[in-house]
């Protein structure tokens, strides 16, 4: 049986700095950028005619400047590496010319799975920004899934066990805080991405309580876990309707940083469905295979609290995990019933599959009544997401400014993300006739709609709603396809990089 020590136990590489000159630095691989002109972007000092010669041997390999391009050829002599890897760069300024460091780092660390144990990483780092995204594109490139399997990885398998970021003289006093910042960031992504990638047997509300339990052991954060005794004293209708159909009985976890200087207070809810079968709304038996992942809100949002208190953000971080499993059953909600959700509103229930929204109203409504300076709720909430912004992009809705704010983050932080409407004329759809609110609206729009049913549960304080923004996750949460760049098959981790941006902005 697979136990919340084995999930915090994933495969890290280990993370150095060298200032040495280029191929002076010992390793089984040097990875050089190639910038999309085809030169090889050469970092730093440089002996002799070296690059000359670095520049031939790319020529030759057809190595190319398109982003994630990767060729490997043999080393030359004056090289202390066994072989070298090409690895192109695409274009981009900025924040774009950051994500494609972290990209272009991540796919080099891929092809050398099975390759090579160890490798210097000599991409263009002009700033300690550069430096923690190539070493995050290392760390997330590393990624390797072994939780449920019984065998241990063959040699073929074994991903990069270490890696020295090359940085310039001038810059190596301060890599090693950054790297240490770039350690906690992938530390925190991989949580993430094993937590999806965990079959949903195993996965179930407790089972994640209990990992929230175990991984804040030793820290200074908080956690409180609400049952189904607490759930039913404290009326989360939403929590223990969509959770009435499984064995495996709802959780709302409470996850605390709270430094004694923080100024400013963000509250993330994270949708937790640890799998959704549709309920008796049923989902076609295909669209099951990938619902475990219906938990990466959840799972971005424990991941980001514990890195907060890693990196010390000088900002008070409080996680709510809504957790249930969606589920047929005897006891199932059926379509046409209404749950009293912890704020008091009546939702009537015509959709069981619409189930998303109903936890996250109970978890806003819990977080709101602190008072916190702003709300974020990040969610796998809607097929409608996908079919807007496709795969790798998330919509954000909310109020203007933290609408504004979270794509600003998501911009900084490398993640993609877009920010949508939440149109007053689709509101009055999800109005019902026996009950507060429908569980479902207009059938154009949905995320949209989904959007303006979480808004109804962001509490006010001193007469104004509490700044909110919704992160729309479906479609970048979980890889179908090959692994891309830093990004694994499944579960990918989305989420935590953009709400650790939204955490720093608070404080900053």
């Amino acid at each position: 049986m697979t136990t919340p020590q084995e999930i915090l136990a994933t495969h890290e590489v280990q993370l150095t700095v060298t200032t040495k000159p280029l191929g002076d630095a010992p390793a089984d691989a040097l990875v050089l950028g190639v910038s999309h002109d085809g030169a090889v972007a050469v970092p730093g000092d440089v002996k002799g005619g070296l690059r000359r010669r670095l520049n031939e041997l790319a020529e030759r390999a057809g190595a190319r400047g398109s982003l994630e391009s990767v060729v490997v050829v043999p080393a030359p002599d004056d090289v202390r590496a066994g072989d070298v890897l090409f690895v192109g760069l695409g274009r981009g300024e900025a924040d774009e010319r950051r994500e494609n460091l972290r990209r272009a780092a991540g796919a080099a660390t891929r092809a050398l799975q099975g390759r090579a144990a160890s490798a210097t990483v000599a991409l263009p780092v002009t700033g300690a920004e550069d430096a923690q995204a190539v070493a995050e594109g290392v760390a997330l490139g590393a990624f390797h899934y072994t939780a449920q399997k019984s065998r241990t990885l063959s040699d073929d398998d074994a991903p990069l066990a270490s890696a020295a970021v090359a940085v310039a003289k001038n810059l190596g006093k301060d890599a090693g805080p950054t790297l240490q910042r770039a350690a906690h960031v992938a530390r925190a992504v991989r949580l993430a991405r094993t937590l999806v990638d965990l079959s949903p047997d195993t996965a179930t509300p407790e089972f994640v309580a209990d990992v929230a339990r175990t991984a804040a052991k030793g820290t200074k954060v908080s956690v409180e876990v609400l049952a189904e005794k607490e759930l039913t004293r404290g009326n989360y209708g939403g929590l223990l309707g969509v959770g009435a159909g499984s064995v495996n009985g709802p959780r709302l976890v409470k996850v605390h940083w709270a430094p004694s200087r923080a100024k400013k207070h963000v509250a993330l809810v994270g949708k937790g469905i640890t799998f959704d079968s549709g309920g008796l709304s049923l989902k076609p038996p295909a669209s099951m295979m990938t619902m475990k992942s219906d938990m990466a809100g959840a799972a971005a949002v424990l991941s980001t609290v514990l890195a907060a208190a890693a990196l010390e953000l000088p900002v008070a971080v409080t996680g709510w995990l809504c957790l249930a499993e969606n589920l047929p059953s005897g006891s199932a909600t059926r379509p046409g019933d209404v749950l009293t959700m912890h704020s008091g509103h009546t939702v009537e229930v015509l959709n069981t599959d619409a189930e998303g929204r109903l936890v996250l109203a109970d978890g806003l409504w819990a977080a709101g009544q602190e008072h916190p300076d702003a709300i974020v709720d990040i969610a796998t909430l809607t097929g409608a997401q996908m079919a807007a912004l496709g795969v790798r992009t998330a919509g954000v809705m909310g109020d203007d400014a933290a609408r504004d704010l979270a794509v600003r983050a998501a911009t900084r932080a490398g993640e993609p993300a877009w920010p949508m409407p939440l149109p007053e004329h689709l509101r009055p759809s999800l109005d019902s006739f026996v009950a507060d609110l429908k569980n479902i609206g207009d059938k154009h729009g949905g995320m949209l709609v989904a959007g303006l049913f979480l808004r109804e549960f962001v509490p006010e304080h001193r007469g104004r709603r509490i700044p909110w923004a919704h992160i729309d996750i479906a479609g970048p949460s979980f890889n179908e396809s090959q692994p891309w760049g830093y990004t694994p098959k499944e579960g990918t981790g989305f989420g935590v990089r953009t709400l650790l941006a939204i955490a720093r902005e608070h404080a900053e």
